[in-house]
Formats: structure tokens, sequence, C-alpha cells
């Protein structure tokens, strides 16, 4: 290992952090800075899992503990690679923006897990990248060795890599199949909901792994449990956690809510990037939009039940569908329920949730082969990942009380609206 790449990793790292998952994580003075501005504590004030503590009453971890994590298991993750011949192409300087990278690359975040997410608001991710390059955050990065520039560019991919390769090395390791986001998410999660399905063996993956200047990292054939192990734990947490009924309920009340305040102008974009949980919900009980009180509800644990669970037709289940073809859907359904009910049923007493679509990343290459993952012998096959895809992406109708009372009620409803043709629509 070159002298000056182990500097980087082994001295001035001495202040620490005690971490319920992983133990004392250390950081130089420096990176303590960062820990401390105003951005990164912005982190401390938005749950990890949003509503999914009205589920798992643990579920109340920080953005900032993951953070820290994150930047945890990119050093144990550097560190390796290095070892096993990554310093040819790497620097110190690199070494230290990607640190930088994987502590800060959730700043950008908006509040309350993904409520925002899919809705026509900047990615997190740019976001992040423009926090970066902020003057406060600007220079405190310059004060622990990296560059601020390089370190952006880590988190979004948006911004041209300059024909750095180390840059896009450490794109890969951020954001892949074993990166360090997805092995903290995924076991302080599981440890904080009370699941087991999370946990994963960190030290064994992290020691089966070898540095690919191309693709970040290969895995060697006795690693292939680790991605096995990880692939049934992502999917798992999605199907127990992280998209359960509630929380899907809760994500969906709020997205529609915001949703009609963008549209008609009540909010806008800029308003939202810098709120946390708290902020979030204070802003909108202050405006006075007969939709925002969806946002009051979920505050206060009042969600909307599920009056139909269907699956997505498998010839969309890896399609992201656009609030224009639910908004069309919800107005037919309204109409057919006002029909069927002898009614009239409004489309903001309904809600259609479709879930974005979901990556089960496999692409990472056998160390002795070269070839992909999916070649070894694994269990796994391209048909197992698209049905772990289509077996997740449940179409729920969610309703408002009233009308929830009223379908359960009624006679065949239910079986109706089950084989109506507007699904055949999406």
């Amino acid at each position: 290992m070159k002298q000056g790449v182990a500097d980087i990793l082994f001295n001035g790292f001495i202040e620490p952090y005690r971490d319920n998952i992983w133990g004392h994580i250390y950081v130089t003075p420096a990176i303590g800075e960062l820990c401390r501005s105003a951005p990164f504590n912005r982190l401390h004030h938005i749950r990890q899992l949003g509503p999914t503590y009205l589920v798992y009453p643990g579920a109340t971890h920080t953005r900032a503990a993951h953070s820290i994590g994150v930047y945890h298991l990119a050093k144990k993750l550097i560190l390796q690679l290095i070892e096993r011949g990554a310093d040819e192409w790497v620097s110190p300087q690199g070494i230290l923006s990607f640190l930088c990278a994987a502590l800060l690359h959730d700043i950008g975040h908006f509040p309350y897990t993904h409520s925002l997410k899919d809705l026509p608001l900047e990615q997190h991710e740019v976001l992040t990248g423009r926090l970066i390059l902020s003057h406060e955050l600007k220079s405190l990065i310059g004060r622990t060795g990296a560059d601020p520039y390089m370190t952006a560019a880590i988190v979004d991919h948006s911004l041209p890599s300059q024909d750095n390769k180390e840059i896009h090395f450490y794109r890969n390791l951020l954001s892949g199949v074993l990166d360090p986001d997805k092995l903290d998410y995924l076991n302080r999660d599981a440890y904080h909901c009370g699941v087991p399905y999370g946990n994963q063996d960190i030290d064994f993956t992290l020691s089966r792994l070898y540095p690919h200047k191309d693709r970040g990292v290969s895995i060697d054939i006795k690693g292939i449990p680790s991605i096995e192990a990880l692939l049934f734990a992502k999917y798992l947490m999605y199907r127990s956690v992280y998209w359960h009924r509630e929380v899907r309920s809760a994500t969906v009340m709020i997205k529609k809510a915001i949703r009609y305040g963008l549209a008609k102008s009540i909010i806008h974009p800029e308003e939202l990037y810098n709120l946390d949980d708290s902020g979030l919900f204070t802003k909108f009980a202050a405006l006075d939009y007969e939709p925002f009180k969806l946002i009051q509800l979920v505050q206060s644990g009042h969600l909307w039940q599920p009056i139909l669970e269907i699956p997505l037709p498998l010839d969309a289940s890896n399609r992201q569908m656009s609030w224009e073809v639910r908004e069309s859907a919800e107005a037919l359904l309204a109409a057919f329920l006002s029909r069927s009910l002898k009614t009239t049923v409004s489309e903001s007493q309904i809600i259609l949730d479709i879930p974005e679509p979901i990556s089960f990343e496999t692409d990472l290459l056998l160390y002795e082969s070269n070839k992909p993952f999916l070649t070894g012998t694994t269990v796994f096959t391209s048909e197992t990942i698209s049905a772990f895809t289509e077996k997740l992406r449940m179409i729920r109708l969610f309703a408002a009380p009233e009308l929830y009372e009223a379908v359960m009620e009624s006679n065949n409803i239910l079986e109706n609206l089950r084989n109506t043709e507007i699904w055949l629509h999406l």
C-alpha cells in the first residue's frame, strides 16, 4: 500500500462517535466539523423511515445516524480495496472526497423519508451537490483535505466528471450492489424496527470484495451468499417494512396533498427543500387549503385504509406511472364508485397508490471469471429478480373513512371494482 494513501486511512481519526449499530466510529477533527454543520444537523431532525414509526414504534432513528454509518462502512470498504490494489489509481485527496461524499450523501434529502419522492421536484442528489458546493460546506470540506467538487460529483451524477476516472470509481462504490448506503440502512432499519430481515454479515461481505477500476468492485465466489442474503433482505424489508400498507397510506396521503398544492401554486418547490420533519408539518398546518388536511391526519396517525389491493399488471411492473396516468385513473375510479354507490364520490376521497419501480441490482462481477453474478452458483436468475419486483409492486386504492365504510357495507362492489377495465389503462 502506498504510504500517502495509508496515512489518510490511519492518521488523525481521533474523534469518536458511539453508534448503536457499528460501535465506535472515528472521524478527524475536520470531518467532525462537517458533522456539526447546519446542513448536516438538519438530518438529526429527519427520521430515516418517516411514518414507519406508526407501525414499528422503534423506527425513530435519523438520517444523521444513517449518514455517519455510511461514512463508517465507506471507510472500511475503501481500506479493503486499497489493500487489494486500488492504491494504484486512488489518491489521498480522492479518498477523503469519497469519505465526505459518504457522510454528506443525504444532506439534500427531503423530509419525511420518501413522501416527496416522484413529485415534480429536483432530485435530492442534485440538492446535495448544490449544498456541498455552497460557501459553508465548500470551506469545511476543503479543510478535511478533500476536493469539494469531487465530493459533490461523487453524489450528484449530473455534475460532469471532467474525465476524472477516480470520480467514476467512487460513484460505483457509493451506489451499487454492495454499496455502504445499502449495507447500513438494511442493518440499521431492521435493528430499529425489531425485525431480523435486514441483518447482513458486513465484515465477511467486505472481505470477499476486490477493486475493479471500471465497475467499483467485484466479488469472489465465496461471497455469492452475501449477495443472495442482501437481495433476500431487501425484498423482505420492502415487503414487511418499507412498503407496509400503513406506511404506504401515510406516504401517499402526504404526496397527494403536496401534489395538489404544487399544481395550484399554493406552494412552490423551493419552499420544501430545506425543511425537516417538524418543519414540514408546521408549514402545511399554517396554510388554509383543504387538501393539506391530509397531512394533518398523517401527523395525528389517522391513516386511510385500502379498499382494494391488486397486483400491478405484468406489462407495467417495471414502468414508472406518471401523475397524469394516476390522476386519470382516479377520476375513472371516482366515477365508477359514484355509479356503484349511487352517490357522489370525488377524487379527493380516494388515493391510487402505485409504488415506484424498485431495482434489485445484480450487475456485480465475479472476481474469478469477470462474468456477471447471475452466471455463478446462485439460486437467483433474471426471472427470480423480476418476480421480486412483481410481487412487491401492489396497487392499492385508499379511501377516506366515510367512503371506506360505504364500500365495505355494499354487496359485490369490491368484486366489480377488482374486475373493472380501468386497470387495463395503467
